[in-house]
């Protein structure tokens, strides 16, 4: 028979399409997981009632990072440099936009060296 040959040819395009799928599936995978990550200046930190806030400085634009004191991971920065990594949407303890500060040494990309996560909100 002759059509053995042509169902062969089929059968290898749809195995390369199906890896064409996984492999561009894999690469939106990972630029998700990417880290949005920036140098920030910490400019003052105050306490209030039960909410801290941190006034930050990142790019030449003034943004202020709230967290409540009760919750995993609220802390009271010192004035200086962190790195702040931008949560994906609906990532984080909070209803706004989520953002996690490290010390300027920390390895931001492994994650361990944590020092807060906080709600960012534009001055």
């Amino acid at each position: 028979m002759t059509c053995a040959p042509a169902a062969n040819r089929i059968a290898q395009g749809e195995v390369s399409m199906k890896k064409g799928i996984v492999l561009l599936a894999l690469l939106m995978a990972a630029q998700s997981f990417a880290l949005d990550k920036s140098l920030i200046t910490v400019k003052d930190s105050t306490v209030g009632n039960v909410v801290v806030i941190v006034s930050i400085r990142e790019a030449g634009k003034t943004y202020e990072l709230q967290c409540n004191q009760t919750a995993p991971y609220c802390n009271v920065p010192k004035p200086g440099d962190y790195w702040m990594v931008r949560l994906p949407k609906n990532h984080g303890l909070y209803d706004c936009a989520n953002v996690d500060l490290y010390p300027q040494s920390a390895n931001v990309e492994e994650r361990d060296q944590i020092f807060g996560e906080y709600c960012i909100n534009e001055k």
